[in-house]
């Protein structure tokens, strides 16, 4: 008689039976750039020092996550590449076993310094943010003249040799004229682009559900100039976020080098129910879902000396307790007081 191993419970499951593997980390609430969809002109009060979590700190609580089943950790801020040791914080999350994912979002402004590094260090994949081509749009949306700069340090990701290469691109009214072109500029390229839909995470609370621009509208105009076939069922695969297309055609198409869209679709199809991500902010708040209206603090109980048991059950019961959905379409909606740029996405 063959007897075998019962498969090993998820540790991370929440009450609606969704395992949390995937933890968004940020290194910090600063940024190199000022998005006019995420904090205001002059910037945000930022974290003091001592309210951040030092290296040490965050390395330590990716271990409990690490232990707890968490396979994938992306880094992310405001601007992770602002963080002064991110090189040496990825290396050590590269030692952490079972060695998870490693992943970055970044917008790439200086990327061409450290690119290579970062991929000595471990680091798997990265997304970068660009919403643009176009210099003077740029300049306006980021209230940064730093374009010359994005497209080196994309560049630069391309010859570290990491792939896939992401390019993420929130559509808002003012460059939803330019997704055709960014996509041709993507396939020639050879990286994958995802269109998003704007979220109400913005500082000034300007947003509005009928004035963002819709997945739909972006797959219609896209329609207009490619023809688009969904992948898999209904294009999306496994948990990520992105309903993926393949190109079949479109102009330019002999010189293209990569053949796939995504759109994410974040407010008008949601993916709550599929939702495997946990994000830990900068001061050290778990949040289980990006618009949660309540955080699990880690940073005070890590201070006071708490065990890894100790955090573990903190985090335990913080999935246990998340929430079905963001609701951005209840009637009782409330964005939440954090940006962005202060939650890490």
């Amino acid at each position: 008689m063959t007897s075998s191993t019962p498969p090993v419970e998820p540790v991370l499951r929440d009450s609606f039976g969704r395992v949390a593997t995937d933890l968004r980390l940020s290194l910090t609430d600063h940024c190199s750039l000022r998005c006019t969809y995420c904090m205001p002109a002059e910037g945000l009060d930022w974290l003091a020092k001592t309210d951040r979590l030092s290296d040490d700190e965050m390395v330590r609580l990716a271990a409990v996550f690490v232990g707890l089943g968490v396979t994938s950790i992306r880094l992310t801020g405001g601007e992770p590449l602002v963080h002064p040791t991110l090189v040496p914080v990825v290396a050590r999350l590269a030692e952490l076993r079972p060695r998870p994912e490693l992943s970055l979002t970044t917008n790439a402004v200086t990327l061409d310094r450290s690119a290579d590094a970062l991929v000595a260090a471990g680091l798997d994949r990265i997304n970068i943010s660009l919403d643009t081509l176009d210099r003077d749009r740029f300049a306006s949306l980021t209230r940064r003249d730093r374009l010359p700069d994005v497209l080196a340090g994309i560049e630069a990701a391309a010859r570290a040799g990491i792939r896939p290469l992401k390019i993420n691109s929130v559509m808002m009214r003012e460059n939803l004229v330019e997704a055709p072109e960014l996509l041709q500029w993507a396939l020639r390229a050879g990286y994958e682009l995802r269109f998003i839909e704007h979220m109400p995470l913005d500082a000034d609370h300007v947003w509005t559900r009928e004035g963002m621009v819709t997945a739909a509208e972006v797959l219609d105009l896209l329609g207009r100039d490619f023809v688009l076939a969904p992948r898999g069922h209904g294009g999306h695969g496994g948990h990520a976020p992105a309903e993926d297309f393949d190109v079949l055609a479109g102009p330019g198409r002999a010189q293209w080098r990569s053949f796939r869209v995504g759109v994410i679709a974040s407010v008008t199809r949601p993916f709550c129910r599929d939702c495997d991500r946990l994000r830990l902010t900068a001061d050290g708040q778990l949040r289980t879902c990006l618009f949660a209206k309540d955080e699990t603090d880690l940073r005070g109980p890590l201070r006071a000396g708490a065990s890894e048991t100790e955090l573990g059950e903190l985090i335990r019961l913080a999935v246990a307790g998340k929430q079905a959905g963001h609701g951005i379409d209840a009637a009782d909606f409330v964005q939440p007081a954090r940006t962005m740029s202060a939650i890490g996405g």
